[in-house]
């Protein structure tokens, strides 16, 4: 494998450019997947889609959106190869439904670990870090595969941990000395704690930064959230957020500025849709379509991920042209409805989390009167003396009061780790 040690020089060009070159690679991955895919042969063919016809990225984005269900429904269909030319099979990690099966070829292995050697890269690491892996590479999670290959990309070192076990998480700081971890951010308070209770000198640690995967660290705004703050304000390193999904197999990475996930342009095409499906303008949220490029076994056209992000268009501090997206602000299916205001989850969570840390509460919703959303926040009873404050900050930020109820440590556990669910749930819809 060849060591990538520097960024491609087309994320810094005019978007023009850009853009010129990402058309050509929507023409080819069209003639491709018209010829060699199930499902877009006969969605081409129901709609009377020649794809020799798309000459512009206008043209382009009149073609028909895909949607989760349809890849659900579907699923093998999607598949471009042989079954027995799959080099890896994964699935999704089920957050929003049953997992669905995504099919990679050992170039799409390649393209995987290219794709996440730009996201080291884009955080300012390099071949002279060690990377401690702190999620599982297992139980067809592409993520930590994902991030293996990219560390091996650029020529680093790595410490494959996996998730949990703190004293081992430790042991391996203290001994093979890792610069950057790659870590659910929930996870990094706990890490603390422990280093604080069994007197571990963490902030004279070799660690500089945090990748973090699963979790947003900053708000709309693009601010430290309560969670990242929580993490700064005890240590002193650099955290790095990032935004990826198994179905578009490629990752949105913060660069040093901070501000929103960079787009690679080589590997994946983007648009932010509004409720009428008309693009979004720069600093405006809408859904996340994307299209993959370059990617042989399952590709993508025109795919509605269901999540919903800020879209930054202006060009970054650190010289990138390409669009930026903020943290994941809701899915479309977990908007919320409460006396005719829509709130997505996000705003909830901003406000517990200045009272409640990020670990001790779940949202809980079901349907109540009127078909308006019932909001309950379960919480660790251990915070039972917080009540009183966590009410007075929920009604002056979300002008709207949800149920408190508070119970056991492991009952709420339970809720957050379900069996066979890869990350730990915020989110529970009873609907």
């Amino acid at each position: 494998m060849n060591v990538l040690n520097t960024y491609p020089e087309i994320d810094f060009k005019t978007s023009s450019v850009i853009q010129t070159a990402q058309l050509e690679k929507l023409k080819q991955l069209l003639y491709y997947v018209s010829e060699n895919s199930t499902y877009y042969k006969n969605l081409f063919a129901e709609n009377s889609i020649h794809v020799h016809s798309i000459h512009s990225l206008e043209d382009f984005q009149k073609l028909p959106l895909t949607t989760k269900a349809d890849l659900a429904q579907y699923n093998e269909d999607f598949l471009c190869i042989p079954l027995s030319d799959v080099a890896d099979f994964t699935t999704t990690s089920g957050t929003t439904g049953r997992p669905i099966a995504s099919y990679q070829s050992r170039a799409d292995l390649d393209r995987l670990a290219y794709n996440e050697a730009l996201s080291m890269l884009c955080t300012g690491a390099g071949s002279e870090d060690v990377f401690q892996l702190m999620t599982t590479i297992d139980k067809r999670f592409m993520a930590g595969l994902a991030y293996y290959l990219g560390i091996q990309k650029i020529g680093a070192g790595i410490v494959r941990n996996g998730p949990g076990g703190i004293p081992l998480q430790w042991d391996s700081i203290l001994r093979f000395k890792p610069t950057v971890l790659i870590a659910i951010p929930s996870f990094i308070p706990d890490l603390i704690d422990y280093a604080e209770q069994n007197g571990i000198d963490y902030k004279n640690s070799s660690v500089q930064k945090i990748i973090c995967i699963g979790q947003p660290l900053r708000n709309e705004q693009l601010e430290l959230n309560e969670l990242g703050k929580a993490i700064c304000s005890r240590w002193n390193v650099e955290l790095y957020s990032t935004y990826a999904s198994t179905e578009m197999a490629t990752a949105f990475t913060e660069c040093q500025a901070g501000k929103g996930g960079h787009m690679p342009s080589e590997l994946i095409f983007l648009e932010v849709l509004d409720e009428k499906g008309n693009h979004v303008k720069n600093g405006e949220p809408g859904e996340v379509v994307i299209t993959t490029l370059g990617v042989e076994a399952m590709p993508l056209v025109r795919y509605k991920t269901g999540d919903v992000c800020h879209y930054f268009s202006e060009p970054c501090s650190c010289g990138r042209t390409t669009p930026r997206l903020g943290p994941v602000i809701g899915r479309k299916n977990q908007m919320l409805k409460v006396k005719g205001t829509t709130i997505f989850p996000s705003a909830i969570y901003d406000a517990v989390e200045k009272v409640i840390p990020e670990p001790d509460y779940i949202l809980e919703i079901s349907l109540g009167d009127y078909s308006n959303d019932h909001i309950t926040i379960l919480i660790d009873n251990k915070h039972i003396a917080k009540a009183e404050n966590l009410s007075v900050r929920l009604k002056s930020s979300l002008r709207m009061m949800p149920e408190l109820k508070f119970t056991d440590k492991q009952t709420l556990r339970k809720l957050k780790f379900p069996e066979d669910v890869r990350k730990p749930l915020k989110f529970v819809d009873k609907r």
